[in-house]
């Protein structure tokens, strides 16, 4: 049986979820604006269990080697959670959540829940990963494409200091080395300390703050028609570089708001 989507209203905003497009957001209506690229592939959906591309789509973990399926030629990229159908695990007028078991192609066992709770004038979302027995590296975060222009107005404005931003080699991977942030175009990941924290403005419509405790953050504009800020557990490439490790006794839980005026 196919999963229904799920609509929550608060005040003028409306957001529609579909668990059985891999729990993404599919619609984010806020005083008649929508704020997400309509299609498919778009919306916002969920990175897990990574974030961003896997370097040959191989990573290792306690001496052994593995391989996940090559979704980006050479890599692969955001995980498998956004090819997953999710079950609905409750719902109220405002708030739900989702849920899914880690199975093939990821190589270890577990759960990954998401919620959503929205307010007249912010939208939190939640995602965690669980271990079922063993301690596994993993990786959760949020792909959201925004659209660039809302009703027809002035392209949308971003705004962010972070603290680096992470070198992109020319496969798009980061080297290792922190610079200091240069203009865009972006697709790249930014580190920012003291949390995430990017202003979309679509000028004299709205403005859209994205915040997160989590302190890496990706942004690509490269494309005409949306803008993407992704609050993300983990750099690109991460389960590498930089595995944070997912214990029974220790889950791995991310959160982002955004807030609007």
């Amino acid at each position: 049986m196919t999963e229904q989507r799920t609509t929550l209203r608060a005040g003028d905003a409306e957001l529609t979820v579909d668990p059985a497009n891999g729990g993404r957001l599919t619609s984010l209506r806020v005083r008649d604006h929508e704020l997400l690229r309509q299609g498919e592939r778009f919306g916002c959906f969920p990175m897990v269990p990574w974030c961003g591309r896997i370097a040959l789509g191989r990573f290792e973990f306690d001496g052994r080697a593995y391989q996940m399926p090559i979704n980006s030629p050479p890599h692969a990229i955001h995980g498998t959670g956004r090819n997953t159908a999710w079950t609905t695990l409750e719902t109220t007028d405002r708030t739900a959540a989702f849920g899914y078991d880690l199975t093939d192609p990821w190589p270890f066992r577990g759960r990954v829940t998401q919620s959503v709770a929205l307010a007249p004038d912010s939208l939190t979302l939640t995602m965690r990963v669980d271990s079922a027995a063993e301690s596994f590296p993993a990786q959760a975060g949020w792909h959201p494409w925004f659209n660039r222009e809302l009703a027809g107005g002035d392209p949308v404005r971003i705004d962010f200091t972070p603290g680096w931003q992470e070198e992109r080699g020319p496969d798009h991977l980061p080297t290792g080395a922190r610079v200091a942030p240069g203009p865009g175009p972006w697709d790249d990941c930014f580190g920012m300390p003291g949390g995430v924290e990017v202003v979309l403005t679509w000028p004299g419509t709205l403005a859209l703050r994205i915040s997160s405790p989590t302190e890496w953050v990706v942004v690509y504009d490269e494309q005409e028609a949306a803008v993407c800020v992704e609050p993300e557990s983990g750099p690109p490439n991460g389960l590498n570089t930089l595995p944070r490790m997912v214990a029974p006794s220790d889950p791995l839980e991310i959160t982002t708001t955004w807030s609007w005026r």
